[in-house]
C-alpha cells in the first residue's frame, strides 16, 4: 500500500472523530447542562446516560483515532451519531429557517454515521492499532 494511502487511513480516523473527542472534552466540565438537554429532548435516565456517552465520545474517540477496536467502537459511533440525528435534529418538525438549519445538522450527522459505517465496513487500515495487535491488515 503507498505510504500516502496508509497517512489517510490515519488522518481520515483522526479527521472523523475530532467533533467527538473535542465535545466530549469540552463537556466533562459542564455535566449538568449536557443532562438537561438531554432530559429536555426526551431522553430517559439522561443522568446515567450522560456518562455513557461521555465515555463514548472521549475513550472511544481516542481509541478510534488509534485504531484500537476500531469496527466495534465506529459501530457504537454510528448507532450514537444516527440517534443524535434523529432526536436532536429532526428537521421535518420546523418550519423556514430552523428547518434549513436542522435539516443540515441532520444530514452532517448522516454523513458521519456513513463514515463510521465506512470503518465497520473496512476497519481502521495498516496502521493501526488493530493492525499492530492482530497482525491482520484491514484494508480488504
Amino acid at each position: 500500500m503507498p505510504a500516502i494511502l496508509k497517512l489517510f487511513s490515519i488522518l481520515g480516523r483522526v479527521l472523523l472523530v475530532l467533533i467527538f473527542l473535542l465535545g466530549g472534552i469540552g463537556q466533562l466540565g459542564d455535566v449538568a447542562r449536557m443532562t438537561a438537554s438531554m432530559q429536555s429532548h426526551g431522553i430517559p435516565y439522561s443522568g446515567i446516560v450522560v456518562w455513557g456517552v461521555l465515555a463514548l465520545e472521549v475513550g472511544g474517540g481516542i481509541m478510534l483515532m488509534a485504531g484500537l477496536l476500531a469496527r466495534l467502537v465506529a459501530l457504537a459511533f454510528a448507532f450514537y451519531t444516527l440517534a443524535l440525528a434523529l432526536i436532536y435534529h429532526p428537521y421535518w418538525t420546523f418550519a423556514g429557517e430552523a428547518a434549513r438549519a436542522q435539516h443540515g445538522d441532520f444530514y452532517q450527522h448522516l454523513a458521519i454515521t456513513g463514515g463510521m459505517l465506512l470503518i465497520v465496513a473496512f476497519g481502521a487500515g495498516p496502521c493501526s492499532l488493530d493492525a499492530l495487535i492482530f497482525r491482520r491488515n484491514d484494508t480488504a
